[in-house]
């Protein structure tokens, strides 16, 4: 809702149930046993009174057309934008959307095993049918699928040899008939010892053929035996489309599930082979089994990471409608043409959609790479949230700190299901901070409302964007998203307990340090090696620029006055990075430009395309970009001497060699980890420090050692310090470190 008074607010918010429930009366003799009109979303105003944006199921437009009828009649401001999936809206089933979004989800566990499913053939079992929006989708996303079996309420699908091509057509035939089921496959087109059989037979024959394809070695079988080894069959992936909870852990019962109607088919997470599983439909498998799955080995998100699609789609719709809603009152669209305009942009829409499952399933991926790095962090993370009576882990499913202690100890990072739990949870308490603050509001930052929509409507309609009556909550929406995604799930409880700050401060940081080094664009080089190198060698790429961006949000938090405007801070610094990074190659010393050499050789090796190779590269030395440019408008010292000056720093006491050693050391301990990273950042302070000193000696190496004879304790510094990194470095050593050149500077 816009923000106002609260009267108004709740007027509103009153006015929109008596519609909701107005509709649901009206639609009685309709619904009953068809699709349901359910709320999709719900948006809260200081924490009361939510209003529904109403969504029919599977994108069916009757109910919604009736449901925007009412709205409009009575005049609600929502007016057509009140119901998603209408006949003027985005009907989710023609665009496959839900399935699209699963599939990005899938594609990207393969992705990181090295195989590329758009081309390379891979087995599938899965519950649903043709006729079936996300199962129906989901089975037409890749020519490569072979689907050896499957089943529905009706029918049993096995098919265990197929040409992916063959079966493909087949498949589509099927899913464009108005109503299909798999008894219309064509029987000749099923692989030897293959067949279609009804869920009301007493007992399936099957032939050895069909039993190698399932994993079950028995040559008859009832249908329920039949379905409970479909789930459990040897494949590459398990594909949910159908309704139904068909997955438990060992750990529950049956009536812990919550459906009853497949308690006779429904197997444990221990028993299933599948490599990897896609839940495009909801609540195929509960948490638990998610969890125990994920600690076997097996690629798994939840339904709400991998079927999100769906709802983001109808968020753009309503919010699409509301922003054109503006041309339209001033005459520059008829609505006629403002239909045909979301008809257009469908695609630009369903790009914007499937980016969020991409970034969303990527920052997971990333998460877990992290793994017991994190943990610590993560731990923080949830005893915040706990505090603030925003989360409560027993219903979550998320460890208490008993087992959380004993992870810590056996070397057991949180499952990738758990970190998806977290990573909603972080979004949506990020969300929450952001709007009672200043950020949405921030000239610079806002730019983040024309981010969210279709390029064709920023071109056309910009005024409409601008003036969006949701234009805060859709750019603390944009922001949360950003932050988290690119820096996960802790990346709050990381910064604000080593800096203080509050979430506006961390969000300029988190800009400052994106846009100042580019970070957007490098990401981007990124993606667009998908399926063209190694998946550990791509989420490498990712860690490296994920590491710098943690570090330097805290530095621009610890160093930066963003009273001069973000959009100066950005603008300053980025300017010295850049010439910083074009400098490089002159400004470090012979070890340090030979270790960016050979890691560059390193990456192209790996296929990395050379540009790409030279700036991940680059990136160690970039950390102390900012570092230069303040040392240059302190010394006034033009930034390539500044440069030279500090990467001599470096050489001088050997911290190239100390920064590479402490990457390596392993930190669990969440206060051993603040302790860890302070020190890291009191040497770089202390390197700046004596940059900015010998900068009245000149520049470079000549500069440095001309300060250091005049300091005799420099050199015993110097000899302490290659002490401890020949002796193994910890954490107890880096703090001496780290105390030894700030005293150093002070002195």
């Amino acid at each position: 809702l816009p923000a106002g008074p609260r009267e108004e607010v709740l007027r509103e918010g009153t006015e929109a149930y008596k519609i909701f429930i107005e509709t649901l009366l009206e639609l009685t003799d309709d619904i009953e046993g068809a699709d349901i009109v359910h709320p999709e979303n719900t948006l809260r105003h200081d924490g009361d009174d939510p209003y529904m944006v109403v969504a029919a199921d599977k994108g069916t437009a009757t109910f919604s057309d009736t449901a925007n009828a009412i709205s409009e009649g009575r005049g609600f401001w929502l007016g057509d934008a009140f119901a998603s999936g209408g006949s003027a809206g985005y009907d989710h089933k023609g665009m496959g959307i839900t399935a699209r979004g699963a599939w990005e989800a899938v594609k990207r566990h393969f992705r990181e095993m090295d195989v590329d499913i758009q081309v390379v053939p891979f087995t599938v079992a899965g519950v649903g049918d043709m006729s079936g929006d996300v199962f129906g989708n989901g089975m037409l996303r890749s020519e490569a699928i072979r689907l050896v079996a499957a089943f529905d309420h009706r029918d049993i699908f096995i098919d265990p040899d197929p040409d992916p091509a063959v079966s493909f057509a087949e498949r589509k035939r099927l899913f464009d008939l108005p109503r299909s089921s798999w008894q219309d496959y064509g029987p000749g087109l099923i692989s030897k010892g293959g067949g279609v059989f009804p869920r009301t037979a007493k007992s399936i024959s099957l032939s050895a053929e069909a039993q190698a394809a399932i994993g079950l070695d028995k040559a008859t079988a009832t249908p329920q035996e039949v379905m409970s080894a479909i789930l459990k069959a040897p494949v590459d992936l398990l594909w949910f489309g159908g309704i139904g909870t068909y997955l438990r852990a060992s750990t529950e019962t049956d009536d812990q599930a919550g459906d009853r109607a497949n308690d006779a088919i429904r197997v444990t997470a221990a028993g299933i082979r599948a490599k990897v599983v896609g839940e495009g439909a909801n609540l195929g498998v509960t948490q638990r089994a998610r969890i125990e799955a994920a600690r076997r080995g097996i690629r798994i998100n939840t339904d709400a990471i991998d079927n999100s699609a769906g709802v983001n789609t109808s968020d753009l719709e309503v919010n699409i409608k509301i922003a054109l809603a503006t041309p339209v009152k001033d005459g520059r669209l008829t609505i006629e043409d403002r239909n045909a305009f979301l008809a257009e942009m469908t695609g630009e829409v369903a790009g914007l959609v499937l980016r969020n499952n991409y970034m969303q399933t990527l920052a997971l991926s990333l998460a877990e790479r992290r793994g017991l790095e994190d943990l610590s962090f993560e731990r923080r993370l949830m005893q915040t949230l706990e505090g603030r009576g925003l989360l409560d882990r027993a219903v979550e499913f998320l460890p208490d700190e008993k087992a959380l202690a004993e992870r810590a100890q056996n070397g057991q990072a949180l499952t990738r299901p758990e970190l998806a739990v977290l990573l909603a949870y972080a979004k949506i308490s990020l969300y929450d901070d952001l709007l009672v603050t200043s950020v949405p509001d921030d000239p610079y930052l806002g730019r983040e409302l024309f981010r969210y929509f279709p390029e064709p409507m920023q071109r056309r309609f910009p005024d409409a964007i601008e003036g969006h009556r949701l234009r805060r909550e859709i750019i603390a929406t944009m922001l949360a998203n950003s932050l988290i995604n690119r820096g996960g799930p802790s990346l709050l409880a990381r910064v604000a307990d080593k800096t203080g700050a509050d979430v506006a401060a961390i969000a300029a940081a988190f800009a400052a340090a994106r846009d100042a080094y580019g970070l957007g664009e490098l990401c981007n080089a990124i993606d667009a090696l998908d399926a063209k190198i190694p998946g550990g060698v791509q989420l490498g790429l990712y860690t490296e620029v994920q590491n710098l961006l943690l570090s330097r949000i805290v530095w621009f938090l610890r160093n930066v006055d963003f009273n001069e405007g973000l959009q100066a801070v950005v603008t300053r610094f980025r300017d010295g990075i850049g010439e910083v990074r074009g400098n490089l190659g002159i400004a470090l010393g012979k070890e340090a430009e030979d270790d960016r050499l050979a890691r560059t050789a390193s990456l192209e090796d790996a296929g990395v395309p050379r540009e790409l190779a030279q700036a991940v590269a680059s990136l160690p030395a970039l950390y102390a970009a900012p570092d230069i440019v303040l040392v240059a408008e302190r010394t006034s010292r033009p930034l390539a001497e500044s440069a030279a000056t500090l990467f001599a720093v470096d050489a001088y006491f050997g911290l190239e060699g100390v920064i590479g050693s402490a990457s390596a050391i392993s930190v669990p301990d969440y206060y051993e980890r603040l302790a860890f990273d302070r020190a890291l950042d009191l040497i770089a302070n202390a390197q700046r420090g004596i940059a900015i000193e010998a900068a009245a000696q000149g520049a470079g190496v000549a500069a440095v050692r001309a300060w250091a004879e005049a300091r005799p304790e420099a050199d015993r510094v110097k000899r302490m310090v290659q002490d401890i990194c020949s002796s193994g470095l910890t954490v107890a050593k880096l703090s001496v470190l780290s105390s030894l050149l700030s005293d150093l500077v002070k002195s």
